[in-house]
């Protein structure tokens, strides 16, 4: 005589468990994947208004000259970059390195940061701060800490991509460097 078998009830309410049905189906997947796409779409935007990717670039451009990272500063500075003192982009990337080797380890600090964009040109106005240790410091700290005006940097938004921002001039009316030769 065979064994009596035990009933096995394979209804969805107990392969699920507690009687419940799985949450995950089509149209919730899709609901969920479209609130994450909205939220990192309106994250990108937020990321990539002008006032935003001008403050960005500046401090990363100040990052990278206090890291001596002369490469990367480069990519920030625009073809076109003339300041006051009489540097071009060449002049400007050729004389950073002989100013920050004479720092020593430079820690670079900027506040009261007032952005704003006319026309395809952002400025960022901010005082800065420069502080290392070497053999010209106290001096180079002395001249730039110790400056009334903030400086001002002047960037050129490219034509292709809300990221593309390129640093045109530097500006502050009370730094002057005279007789400065490499």
């Amino acid at each position: 005589m065979p064994l009596p078998r035990p009933r096995v009830n394979r209804n969805r309410s107990q392969v699920c468990g507690l009687g419940r049905r799985s949450g995950v189906s089509f149209r919730n997947g899709f609901y969920t994947g479209l609130a994450v796409t909205a939220i990192f779409g309106l994250y990108l935007f937020r990321l990539w208004q002008p006032q935003r990717q001008i403050e960005l670039h500046n401090a990363h451009l100040l990052a990278q000259i206090q890291a001596h990272d002369w490469k990367a500063v480069g990519e920030f500075v625009g073809e076109k970059y003339q300041d006051r003192w009489g540097n071009s982009r060449a002049l400007l990337l050729e004389r950073l390195p002989q100013v920050f080797r004479a720092i020593g380890k430079t820690r670079i600090e900027s506040s009261g940061i007032a952005v704003w964009r006319e026309e395809g040109v952002g400025y960022l106005r901010a005082r800065v701060q420069v502080h290392g240790s070497g053999e010209y410091a106290d001096s180079i700290q002395a001249r730039v800490n110790s400056l009334e005006e903030p400086f001002e940097f002047v960037w050129q938004h490219g034509a292709t991509w809300p990221w593309d921002w390129k640093l045109t001039s530097v500006r502050n009316p009370g730094l002057a460097i005279s007789g400065y030769t490499p």
